[in-house]
Order: structure tokens, then C-alpha cells, then sequence
């Protein structure tokens, strides 16, 4: 698109005086900060940041950016790994600002606010025992890993976020409010379901919670040389697991505190527990885990949940530098455990490779129920490569990248769209199989211009 407002000041100034929240341009102080996002490897920037105050401030930006013809970014929490939440000279509607939530403990609801992080969402829920599933890092932004389809700890026991998403309020690209349920615009409603920020945006979820106040979690890790076998006993173990044991298979470096020093800088693989059981069962499933191999650390206790959901959050800051690629796994073979054991060691200290499990409650939906489709998977994987130095992002970017393509072969096809980068529209469609023809249905009817196209795009039906 062009950015034909770019020299009307007055139109700008008028825009301004409109919303209740900031306009923030190139020439205001705050600017730098304003567009900086969560993976510092994407620097651009926009024309125009309108942080919104509420909907009416929604409706006004995208008005305003579809009347003006400009590139339109939506922003919630700014972790998109591929940098979709801004804009070069263009227009970003940032949300982080509308941050309101309510939970209604009787009925086991919560109305969320698409500028909240899901530690805003954990920390209001608590209170009342009760959680939702997200994701694993509690500075993650509603918005983007809802729309995604968002899978975390709880994933294995009550699904994928959009699996509790009841309702969401959207603005469309012609500057109406509208539902989305199963009962008002069920044909939304569906998409929104996966089909990430391609059809509106949403300013408010709806979400079912559950009774989730204490977990047993915490990371085991065994030496990086003990990989292929404990890939092996964990692809046999983990999917007849009740699922109320939910454990994560990832490789890392051991940072510095709170680990033991003499771990410090160790390649390791290892497990990331989350557990709904009770103390003697859940102490069963971690003995099973000791007997595949000797872990050489292990800190797995009760704890909140909202803990859990904040424990890896200073090992992932914003700033640094993000490269990650994701595909969904079906079967672990003993070719694909082959080629992630070349590739076991990471190359700094914050990169790594996580197998998260998306099985059971996931499995039992239907693939054409919702937008996401990959309901015959097992695990959602991510290979990321992460620095704070700038001087390594070509160190990352190949490791990631040559690892990627070295396991992609043995995958299912497609990936989670949150730990895609901009990746081409064949990936795309991968992602979302038989149902992309649908979403492109529903992308015409409620955007049939494509306005919302910074995004991991569905182009509309033509």
C-alpha cells in the first residue's frame, strides 16, 4: 500500500485530537521506545503509533488507516518472532495500552483485554484458583497467541487457548464492532480460531477457565550426550501419560543463577514438567524420566501456577535477537532424533529446540472445527536461536536455520504460525491444510481488500 498521509499534517493533527490515547510520530522522544518490539533483529519504522485507550480508538486508527491507504500493523504484546506487529512508514494500532480484565468466578469466565500479557491474565485468575491455557513465558501478549492458536502446560489436559475461547469483540476493516461466538458470527468465530490477525481487530476475548491453582513443575536436565536416548524413551512415554502430566522436551546451555555453578555453560537436554496429579503419582512419571537416563539437575516442586508461567522470563528478555522456526511433529523417528542430536549443541546460551506436546484434549476436537487444523499431531516444535549481541544474528539465523532443514523431512508439514517468520504463502497453506480454503472465504466476506495483510497473510477468495 502507499502511505498517502504522509504529508497531511492536518489530517494527522485531526486524528490526534481524535483518539484518547497517543499518537506517537518519528519526531516525538518516545518514539523509539514506542516501536521497539520483543526480537530487536526487526528495526523498522512506522509512520504512525496510535496507542489506543479503548474501541473507539480502534475504530478511529483503522478507519483512518484505510481511508489513507497505509500499511496497518496490529500490535498486542509485541513477541511476534517475526516482527508482524509493526510496520515500515506505515500505520501501527498498538493495544498495549487497553489492558482490562474481569473474571467472573462463578461462571469460570474472564473477559481479557487484547493489550494484557498473559501475566496480567494469570495474576487476576489466581486469585480465584483458576487459569486458562497460554503459553510457557507470562510477558507474552494475549492477542497474538490467541489468534494463533496458543498452546502451553495446561495444553495436554484442556486444549489449545482457542479451544477455551467463548466469544471476542472485533473491529472489522470497515470500522464496525462486531461479535464473534458460536452464536454471532459463528463463520468469524471460526476463523478467528487459528487464523491469526487476517480478519479483524479483536479487542476483547472471552475465555473458560478451570481449576488450576497450584502445579508440580520445574526443569530435569541430562547431558546433551544422553539425547537420542532419552528422545527415544520420552516419543514412547510421554503419549501414554495421563494427561494431567504434561512434560516438554527441550535442549539448552545451563545459564548462570539460580542453577548449581558447576552447570553453568553445560549442554544439556531435558524435560520441563507441569503436572495437575497428585504428589505420588506425578513422583511416578518423574521416576520414569530418572530411570531413562541420570539427570545431573532437577528442580521440580509445587509451586502457583502464575510461577510457573514466569519462571523462564529473565532468560528471554526483550532486546535480543530472535530467529525461530517451528513445524508440527507427528512421530519422532529414529532419523529425525538422529539429525537433533548433530544439532544438540546451541550455539549461545538462550537459543535451544523445544518439542511442546499438543496431544490429548487437543487430539479429541475435530480438525474442522476450529481455523487451526493440525488436530493429528503431536508436538508443536520450535528451533530458536537467541542472542543480545547483535554481532551473533548470522551465528543464530544459520544454526536455526540448517537445523531446521535438516528435521524438517521428518515432520507433518506445516507449523504453529506464532513460531513462523515471514516464511511465503506455500507454508502457509501448509499450516492450515483443508481448512485454507474456508478461512479465504471468510477473509473475503469481512476483508475483502486485504487491509489486514501484515500478518501471516490469507488472501481473500477472489
Amino acid at each position: 500500500m502507499a502511505t498517502a498521509a504522509k504529508d497531511d499534517k492536518e489530517e494527522i493533527e485531526q486524528l490526534r485530537g481524535t483518539l484518547r490515547g497517543d499518537l506517537i510520530q518519528p519526531d516525538d522522544p518516545r518514539f523509539d521506545d514506542a516501536r521497539a518490539i520483543y526480537n530487536a533483529m526487526i528495526d523498522k519504522h512506522p509512520r504512525l503509533i496510535a496507542r489506543c485507550a479503548n474501541v473507539a480508538d480502534v475504530i478511529t486508527a483503522v478507519t483512518f488507516g484505510r481511508d489513507h491507504d497505509l500499511d496497518t500493523a496490529i500490535r498486542s504484546g509485541g513477541h511476534n518472532g517475526a516482527g508482524l506487529g509493526t510496520v515500515d512508514d506505515g500505520l501501527v494500532i498498538d493495544l498495549s495500552e487497553m489492558t482490562g480484565i474481569r473474571v467472573n468466578p462463578e461462571a469460570k469466565t474472564v473477559h481479557v483485554e487484547s493489550g494484557c500479557t498473559w501475566g496480567d491474565v494469570d495474576h487476576a485468575t489466581h486469585a480465584f484458583g483458576l487459569a486458562t491455557v497460554s503459553g510457557v513465558v507470562s510477558t507474552t501478549g494475549v492477542g497474538g497467541l490467541s489468534l494463533g492458536g496458543g498452546h502451553g502446560y495446561l495444553t495436554r489436559k484442556y486444549g489449545l487457548t482457542i479451544d477455551n475461547l467463548l466469544s471476542a469483540d472485533v473491529v472489522l476493516a470497515d470500522g464496525r464492532l462486531v461479535h464473534a461466538s458460536e452464536d454471532e458470527n459463528p463463520d468469524l468465530f471460526w476463523a478467528l480460531r487459528g487464523g491469526g490477525g487476517n480478519f479483524g481487530v479483536v479487542t476483547s476475548f472471552e475465555f473458560r477457565l478451570y481449576p488450576v491453582e497450584t502445579v508440580i513443575a520445574g526443569p530435569m536436565f541430562w547431558p546433551i550426550d544422553d539425547l537420542e536416548e532419552t528422545m527415544r524413551w520420552y516419543r514412547e512415554w510421554l503419549p501414554e501419560q495421563p494427561e494431567d502430566v504434561y512434560a516438554a522436551y527441550v535442549t539448552a546451555e545451563v545459564p548462570g543463577d539460580p542453577f548449581p555453578e558447576e552447570l553453568h555453560g553445560e549442554k544439556v537436554c531435558g524435560l520441563v514438567w507441569c503436572c495437575l496429579e497428585s504428589e505420588a503419582e506425578t513422583e511416578a512419571a518423574l521416576q520414569s524420566a530418572r530411570d531413562a537416563a541420570e539427570p545431573i539437575f532437577e528442580h521440580v516442586g509445587t509451586m502457583p501456577y502464575p510461577a510457573l508461567q514466569s519462571l523462564f522470563d529473565d532468560l528471554l528478555p526483550p532486546g535480543d535477537q530472535w530467529y525461530w522456526k517451528g513445524d508440527f511433529v507427528r512421530d519422532l523417528t529414529d532419523e529425525a532424533i538422529a539429525e537433533h542430536q548433530c544439532f544438540a549443541e546451541v550455539p549461545t546460551r538462550q537459543s535451544g529446540m523445544h518439542l511442546y506436546p499438543i496431544d490429548g484434549a487437543v487430539n479429541r476436537v475435530d480438525r474442522d472445527e476450529t481455523a487451526w487444523s493440525r488436530r493429528d499431531v503431536n508436538w508443536s516444535m520450535v528451533i530458536f536461536g537467541v542472542d543480545g549481541d547483535p554481532a551473533n544474528r548470522d551465528l543464530i539465523t544459520e544454526w536455526a536455520h540448517d537445523y531446521w532443514e535438516a528435521v524438517h523431512p521428518h515432520t507433518a508439514g506445516g507449523a504453529y504460525v506464532n513460531f513462523m517468520m515471514e516464511e511465503g504463502r506455500d507454508r502457509i497453506r501448509a499450516t492450515y491444510g483443508d481448512n485454507y480454503e474456508r478461512l479465504q472465504e471468510v477473509k473475503a466476506k469481512y476483508d475483502p481488500e486485504n487491509f489486514f495483510h501484515v500478518n501471516q497473510n490469507i488472501e481473500p477468495a477472489s
